[in-house]
């Protein structure tokens, strides 16, 4: 898809505390220097909404409706525990699918289709998995296996609270932070 200045890509995520974001980017340059793998160009983060194409003339009326949503929620707790793979092309670390996640995700999956007609077609036939990618390019089945015996047993735990949604949108070359959406501290 070729870029257009006036209609974007964009995708909304939770992005990572610096030691886990550190230790997923450590992850991802070992994965590319050894086996020539790569990842989408963005900083480590939970995808809750997947790429869209939004016109840069109406970028107001987008981040008013993530900020709405972020204003519903509370600080979400996140762990990350463990490597698993959408066989056979894309590694990942886990990430717990709490309560609080999955509504947080349909909650803004919901308001983005209902207030702006953002869908994400997928969503209807696959389920919400949330995962930190650590390689999802380059790989062919060989690849693919040799990485997976060698990600499988290792160990990662990552505890943090998520306190914010992030808009991204992909400049032409890569994928950079919009705008970030501050959750509102409402008691649990």
């Amino acid at each position: 898809m070729p870029h257009d200045p006036a209609k974007p890509r964009f995708f909304v995520a939770l992005t990572l505390p610096a030691d886990a974001h550190d230790y997923a980017n450590r992850v991802i340059r070992e994965l590319g220097d050894r086996y020539q793998t790569r990842t989408a160009k963005a900083p480590p983060h939970i995808t809750l909404q997947p790429p869209f194409l939004w016109e840069m003339g109406a970028i107001a009326d987008l981040e008013k409706v993530i900020d709405a949503v972020a204003q519903s929620h509370s600080p979400i707790p996140i762990s990350l525990s463990g490597f698993s793979a959408f066989k056979p092309r894309v590694l990942y670390i886990n990430v717990g699918k709490t309560e609080g996640l999955l509504t947080l995700q349909t909650n803004l999956r919901l308001e983005l289709e209902r207030q702006l007609d953002i869908l994400d077609p997928k969503a209807k036939s696959r389920a919400f998995s949330p995962h930190v990618t650590v390689a999802s390019r380059n790989m062919t089945p060989q690849i693919f296996k040799r990485v997976w015996a060698e990600l499988e047993p290792r160990q990662v735990s990552f505890e943090f609270v998520s306190d914010r949604l992030t808009l991204l949108i992909h400049d032409g070359h890569q994928w950079q932070v919009r705008s970030q959406f501050t959750f509102a501290n409402i008691p649990a």
